[in-house]
Order: structure tokens, then C-alpha cells, then sequence
């Protein structure tokens, strides 16, 4: 039987089309499952609603979404575990590719998401930026994930310490159990936290916890993002002044870094002379100081590899700590010469 655990705060809203489409996928397949929904300190109908849906509704006290989803777990008497965010559209497509992987030997896995809804296109591209390393590195995020019971067990759940990125340590934690999976399919999830935050706040946010991850060990550090309990507003996106402006800068940033290979690549001496010469340069400036992201990058690669048993997971480490202090120590050395040369200019 499969056990779906969905954790909630305050989730009135998007709860009931979540619930349809895991029944709606679960009986497409003709598989026995439950429904777990796990309410956290929720203030509005959400319980009323998971039962409605005909979920299984357990209630806790714990604002923080690591330790509530391991409480589904506890509760949950199925095996395999899937691990739904309440604002997340299943597909059978999804979950049956997701059972398909585990009879192949998998002891879990996730699967990157599309925005429902209108969002900015900065977000857009940020998912697209972001999937292409988590596909590469093969980790998920929370929306979608998968194990069996035993291999989540063995690797003790969810990590309470965190208060955000805990989908991406337990995917972590299972490559060390055995074979961790992306799926190819992608389910729909909400786009309500890149249409409440600017563009360059989520940037921002995102480079604050890669280079201090010990952010992520509090909740005043991620509270706007993760753990907002408002959600008057969700379905629209704010549209002042600033927000316009930092969502076209990140814009630019991300539109930099997926077209990276335009920029990197030697371009014949006549458009460097021109104004593509100084775009070229602007976006090698944003790019060198966009790759320092990958110092921390690579400390985390290796704190990883230390602790990784399986080889093939260990070769694929190396060449991803090899290719990220390859570029890094590239960025910083363009990144100082920039900097100093600026501040000789300044002091001339």
C-alpha cells in the first residue's frame, strides 16, 4: 500500500485539488494507498477539508516542515512513502514512473516541478537553472518524493535540525542507502513563493543560505519563504515599482547564466570592438561573480564524498568536485583582478 503524506499549514485553498489528484492517480493505477494529511498549527479549514477528501488527518504542533512530515510518517502503514507538498498537482504518469523506478531497484527518488499559474519569468528560468544541477547531482526537491520505508528508516527521516532544504539532505542521505532517482515527469506546483518575493530577494536568499547554510538551521532565516502562514494574496503576484525592477534585474542574471556558453566562448576580435563587446564583458562579470557560489559547492561535494560508500556515486562526485574547483578558483582570480583594478582606478 502506498502512503501518501502531505504536510499543511493553513492550506484551505490548494488542499482539495491536491487530494483529487492523488486519488485521481492512485486509482488510475488500480494501487492501494492512504492518504495522510499531516495539519500543523493550521488557523483555517484545512483539517475540515483533508477529511472531506477522505484523508486521514493528523494534527501536530510543530511549524517547522522536517519534523512534520516525519510525523506522517510515523503514522503512515503503507510502504512506499511519497511525500506530497499540499500545493503540489500529482499526475498517474508521475506516480507510476515513481513505482516503476522502485521495482527497479531504487530505494527512492523525487522529481522536479513546473510552476502552475502565472509567475515572473525570472522564476521560470530559476527552475530551469536550478533542475539542470539537481538533475545533475541527482537531488530533489520536497514537493515530490519517493522511498521505500526501509531506506527511509535506515536513514533516520527527514532531518529536524533543518528548516529548509531538508528534501535536499534526505535525497543526500538515501545515495548513501542506494540508487536515488530523478524522475523525467514533472508535477505542478505552486508558484506562490516567487510571486511574493522580488526577484532579487530570492536571489539573494539562495546565495545567503549557499554560502551560510547554517541559515537554514533557523527559522527567522527562512521564515518569508517557507514558513509564511498568510496566504491571502497566493494566487497573484505583487506588482510595485521595486518589485518590477528586481524581478527584471534577476531577470538579466539568470538570463546570463542560461545562455553562459554565448558569453564564454572566444568571439572573433570585430564584435568585441563593438557594443556586443561590452555586453560580453557585463555578462562575464555577472558570471565570475555568480561561480564563487561553487566554493561552498564543492565543500559540500566533499563532505558527501567522505561519506558515500557506493563507487559509481563516488566517481560522479569527483568529477563534479573537480569541475566546480576548476571554475571557482577561475571566477576568484577574474573576480580580484576586477575588484582591484576597480579600486586602483578609484584611488588614481
Amino acid at each position: 500500500m502506498i502512503s501518501f503524506v502531505v504536510p499543511a499549514h493553513n492550506e484551505a485553498v490548494c488542499l482539495p485539488q491536491t487530494l483529487q489528484a492523488i486519488h485521481a492517480s492512485a486509482r488510475a493505477l488500480g494501487v492501494p494507498y492512504e492518504v495522510i494529511v499531516v495539519d500543523d498549527a493550521s488557523t483555517d479549514a484545512t483539517a475540515d477539508i483533508a477529511r472531506q477528501h477522505g484523508a486521514i488527518v493528523v494534527p501536530v504542533q510543530h511549524r517547522q516542515i522536517a519534523a512534520t512530515r516525519n510525523s506522517g510518517a510515523r503514522a503512515a502503514r503503507g510502504d512506499p512513502l511519497f511525500f506530497v507538498d499540499a500545493d503540489t498537482t500529482l499526475t498517474p504518469g508521475v506516480v507510476q514512473s515513481a513505482l516503476r523506478r522502485m521495482d527497479q531497484g531504487a530505494v527512492g527518488g523525487g522529481a522536479l516541478t513546473r510552476f502552475e499559474g502565472s509567475v515572473p519569468l525570472y522564476a521560470k528560468l530559476l527552475m530551469l537553472w536550478l533542475g539542470f544541477f539537481m538533475k545533475l547531482a541527482s537531488l530533489s526537491g520536497g514537493a515530490f518524493m519517493f522511498c521505500t520505508r526501509e531506506a527511509f528508516d535506515a536513514v533516520g527521516g527527514f532531518d529536524e535540525k533543518l528548516f529548509g532544504a531538508e528534501d535536499a539532505a534526505l535525497s543526500a542521505a538515501l545515495k548513501k542507502a542506494g540508487r536515488f532517482v530523478v524522475l523525467d515527469e514533472r508535477p505542478y506546483t505552486s508558484g506562490r513563493r516567487v510571486r511574493k518575493l522580488a526577484g532579487l530577494q530570492t536571489l539573494t536568499l539562495l546565495l545567503r543560505i549557499a554560502f551560510l547554510p547554517s541559515n537554514l538551521t533557523r527559522r527567522s532565516s527562512v521564515e518569508k519563504v517557507w514558513y509564511n502562514s498568510d496566504r491571502t494574496g497566493d494566487d497573484r503576484a505583487d506588482c510595485t515599482l521595486f518589485d518590477r525592477i528586481s524581478n527584471g534585474l534577476a531577470l538579466v542574471i539568470l538570463s546570463v547564466l542560461i545562455t553562459l556558453p554565448l558569453w564564454v566562448v572566444p568571439w572573433p576580435q570585430a564584435l568585441l570592438d563593438g557594443p556586443l563587446g561590452y555586453l560580453r564583458a557585463g555578462a562575464k562579470v555577472i558570471i565570475a561573480h555568480i561561480s564563487l557560489v561553487l566554493w561552498p559547492c564543492t565543500w559540500l561535494l566533499s563532505r558527501t564524498f567522505l561519506q558515500q560508500k557506493r563507487w559509481l556515486e563516488r566517481l560522479k562526485l569527483i568529477a563534479l568536485i573537480a569541475v566546480s574547483l576548476f571554475i571557482a578558483a577561475r571566477a576568484t582570480l577574474k573576480v580580484c583582478a576586477l575588484w582591484s583594478g576597480l579600486i586602483h582606478w578609484l584611488l588614481r
